[in-house]
């Protein structure tokens, strides 16, 4: 199976371990973040990488992406709804109004703006349809301390799931939701280095390509499957249970 994926947040980390996927796979893959330097590190010479450089957060430069992704290969059968950001710990009243900002701008309103773009598209092609995947994560069900912005943009990812997951019925279009607790990211390892040098225990990973994997799953299933909702984490991290 191949098809044309648009992935956002490709330039690091999760996003860019699920398009090296998509492309080893060969399918089309549009790589969409602002690094437009790192998005060509990612696509390296793969023949079906397309390097879409934008800010997530801009409705003109997401719909442009998707319409030049759609454009070149014929239709989008996939977003990878994954731009996001994790703002400095603080308490609810110490975390400064413009973090507060730049989370809703860019895990909320960017979001919302890849979706209603690629939905737009999946609605208006022939045949009809497609999947959206979003990225949310194991915050949008249990927060962390002194997470305010992205437990509360998380929780919003989840009601979006479900409303895109309902208003598509009728068009072929499925979404769901993958919820991930610390797949070995640079941002997972910059915690494990921090836990080292200050003498504590490293937070419980495992390699990211498990989420790669997981997304290939939930993005390649027939279109009379649909997995909603799905939780990866490290197997032995404290998530479940109570304090």
């Amino acid at each position: 199976m191949s098809g044309t994926i648009l992935v956002t947040g490709a330039s690091s980390g999760i996003g860019a371990a699920v398009a090296r996927r998509f492309l080893a796979e060969g399918w089309q893959v549009g790589l969409f973040a602002r690094r437009e330097a790192a998005l060509r590190e990612v696509a390296g010479a793969a023949p079906g990488a397309h390097v879409l450089p934008g800010d997530v957060a801009e409705a003109q430069a997401v719909e442009g992406a998707v319409a030049r992704l759609a454009g070149a290969t014929g239709r989008l059968d996939v977003l990878f709804n994954n731009a996001g950001v994790f703002t400095p710990p603080g308490l609810p009243d110490e975390v400064p109004l413009d973090e507060w900002d730049r989370a809703i701008d860019v895990n909320l309103r960017g979001m919302v703006v890849a979706a209603r773009a690629a939905f737009a598209q999946m609605r208006q092609q022939a045949p009809q349809g497609g999947r959206i995947v979003n990225n949310g994560s194991i915050s949008a069900h249990a927060p962390r301390e002194g997470a305010g912005p992205y437990t509360v943009t998380k929780h919003a990812v989840t009601g979006l799931t479900k409303q895109l997951s309902l208003d598509g019925r009728s068009f072929g279009i499925a979404a769901g939701q993958i919820d991930i607790g610390n797949a070995r990211t640079e941002i997972v390892e910059g915690i494990a280095a921090r836990a080292r040098a200050a003498g504590e225990a490293e937070p419980p990973s495992f390699d990211v390509g498990e989420v790669a994997q997981s997304v290939w799953m939930m993005a390649t299933l027939p279109a009379e499957a649909n997995v909603l909702s799905m939780t990866l984490m490290a197997t032995t991290m404290p998530y479940v249970g109570r304090g």
